[in-house]
Formats: C-alpha cells, structure tokens, sequence
C-alpha cells in the first residue's frame, strides 16, 4: 500500500465474508533521534487499534543537544538515509522524520530537500513533524496558533519562521530552555499540562508543543480539556501524518481533536 491514493478498505472474495468490507492494515515508520520520549509511539499504537501498526527506527545522535549546529547533524541525509533504508526492509506504507527541531531548522526548502532523501531512500511516502504541524493546522481549519516550545529560544524562533513560510500567524512563544532532548523526556505529565495551559494565549485557536522527546500520548485529551481548545504535540502529528500518507485516514477517539476531525486535509504540503 504505497500510494498517496492508498485506501483503508479492500473487498473480502471469499464466500464467508461475500460483501463484506475488510480492514486493510496500515502500517507507519518513523526516524526517531535517540532515546527520550520513544515509549510513546507503542501507546499510540495501542490506543489507534489493530488496523495499524507503527515501525520505530532510532536515528544516530552523535550529540543531544538543542543546538543549531548539533541539530543540523541530527538531520543529515546520511543518518536519516540509514535508518529509511531500514525501513524500506520492513515494508511499511509510508515514513516519518519524527524529530520537529530537526526538521525545521533547515529552513522550509531545506526540510522539504530532507523529506525528499527519506522518501528515495524509504522507497514510501515520506514526511517529517515540522510539515506534519503544518498539515494538522490545515487539516483543522485554524490559521492562528501558540507555541509552548521547551527548547531555548534561537531555536524555538525558528520553528515560528517555518510556520510564518506556510502562513500560520504565531500569537505567542514560550521556551522552556531545556538544552537535551533526555532532559525533556523525564517531564512528568503534571508538568506538561501546567506548562502548556500556562503559554495558552487569548488569540491563538490551538497550541502547538513541538518537540518529539515530549510524552505526550497519555494526555492528550487532558491537554484539551485543560486549555479548552486543540492541542497539537509533536508526536501525535507525527503518528498522524504517517497514518494519513498510508491512508488510515479514519476519525479515532481519544487521541486529541486532531484524530477526531474527519474533513480532509487542504493543500497539504506536498513532500511525500
């Protein structure tokens, strides 16, 4: 099922099952820097249901650091080329750079040159978080947004020139400073749901908290009924995108009002 135009049901030919629809399982790979916050996509897996199934391959992290320079390295066609190769292998439907910093630091040309590599190399679809962030928006109507970044400021700046390149209006930024990305792994739930609620802003129509070492699976929906409005994590539009380029396009309970909205995605970024 590697196609844009994949879709999510086959007919049954047997005469058991004679009219019947049969889900047809999709399957998602994502390139995941290092070890922070990689328990979350099993729970996310768990919470979707069986119709799915999501392939995790960490990524080479020479340095874990929030840092220009550093993340650069993390996003190299080299590394992100060896783990799609493994990826290739496991057959799945479509490919994910889970990493939003090391997506976006590149620059909006930059990250789309970086998909296309994981795309060759992956023989799949392919997309990273930071246009997974941009797609989500898209895909719920919203135009103007918050960011409760928990990483140092440069670099939190330069995810809202991403957003600005796709026309999303930032109302607000926080950053949190944190410098690694295992740092930001040990946040307990309590702590991301008053950090988050406490860099919501007036005019913004949905937070968006981008970084995939960030836990985030469990409380999704907590996030929601906390601000009162949608929130958008870094992991969640990543299982979402990969889902979306396989063609599990179905609304699924439990996992934030991005999972629930059934209308399509308009002019989603073309990168995979």
């Amino acid at each position: 099922m590697r196609t844009d135009d994949a879709v999510n049901t086959t007919p049954e030919r047997d005469t058991a099952n004679a009219g019947k629809v049969i889900p047809q399982m999709a399957s998602a790979g994502f390139l995941y820097p290092g070890y922070s916050a990689e328990d979350d996509y099993p729970l996310f897996e768990e919470l979707l249901g069986s119709d799915v199934q999501l392939h995790l391959v960490h990524t080479l992290m020479r340095e874990d650091a929030h840092r220009v320079d550093a993340l650069l390295d993390v996003g190299g066609p080299d590394v992100l080329a060896a783990g799609a190769h493994e990826l290739r292998d496991r057959d799945v439907d479509a490919v994910v750079w889970a990493c939003t910093s090391g997506s976006f630091v590149f620059g909006w040309e930059g990250a789309k040159e970086q998909v296309a590599g994981v795309r060759e190399a992956a023989g799949a679809p392919a997309s990273s978080t930071s246009f997974a962030f941009v797609n989500a928006i898209r895909h719920l109507g919203l135009r103007r947004v918050a960011i409760a970044a928990t990483y140092p400021a440069d670099v939190a700046q330069k995810f809202v020139e991403f957003l600005r390149d796709a026309d999303i209006e930032v109302a607000a930024i926080a950053s949190r400073g944190i410098v690694t990305a295992a740092e930001v792994g040990t946040l307990p739930a309590a702590d991301v749901l008053d950090f988050v609620a406490a860099n919501d802003h007036q005019d913004a129509e949905a937070v968006l908290v981008p970084d995939t070492a960030l836990h985030s699976a469990a409380i999704l929906d907590d996030l929601e009924r906390r601000l009162g409005k949608p929130v958008l994590t870094a992991n969640q539009v990543s299982v979402w995108e990969g889902l979306r380029l396989a063609g599990a396009t179905a609304p699924r309970d439990g996992l934030g009002s991005l999972f629930r909205a059934d209308t399509a995605v308009e002019a989603a970024v073309a990168v995979g």
